[in-house]
């Protein structure tokens, strides 16, 4: 009888233990999706995030938890200008800069490949751009930098009615 209670207790802990795991991957997903700055600096602290996704962060808050073995990394105007005007090209994202949002952001996603040498390689093949419309929309569109095109846009925008 006892056996079965351990196992039992076992089994609990595991399946909370995955409970509260993906709880906190969803808060994560979400601070990095709606993680927004006017941040104008030359430099952007990326770290790698599961998937090899890179996102923003300097501690916990707006821009992203601040956690995990990444570290600094410089990303150049270059690198920025070129995500931008690739952006900039595509008619969806020229709409939504005519409606009034701005370009906040610049975000590589950084690929990383381990060869069977062991040698790796970290190369920018997509960026993601963050737009944001007062405190109203929000705007997160997808660059591929190898095909020099948008791949995709999501926009979320609030809505506040306030009665008095």
């Amino acid at each position: 009888m006892e056996v079965i209670e351990t196992e039992r207790k076992t089994k609990t802990l595991m399946i909370s233990t995955l409970l509260i795991l993906a709880i906190l991957s969803g808060i994560a997903v979400m601070a990095y999706a709606n993680g927004v700055t006017n941040d104008t600096s030359t430099e952007s602290n990326i770290m790698p995030n599961f998937g090899g996704c890179f996102s923003s962060g300097r501690g916990f808050g707006r821009r992203g938890f601040g956690w995990g073995p990444g570290g600094f990394i410089t990303v150049s105007e270059e690198f920025k200008d070129n995500v931008i005007n690739i952006a900039q090209s595509d008619s969806d994202v020229q709409n939504l800069l005519n409606d009034g949002y701005n370009i906040t952001d610049v975000r590589p996603i950084i690929s990383t490949t381990v060869e069977a040498d062991g040698t790796v390689t970290m190369k920018a093949t997509n960026a993601i751009l963050m737009l944001s419309k007062d405190t109203t929309g929000r705007a997160t569109v997808w660059v591929s930098i190898e095909e020099a095109k948008v791949t995709r846009i999501e926009i979320l925008t609030r809505t506040v009615i306030e009665k008095s």
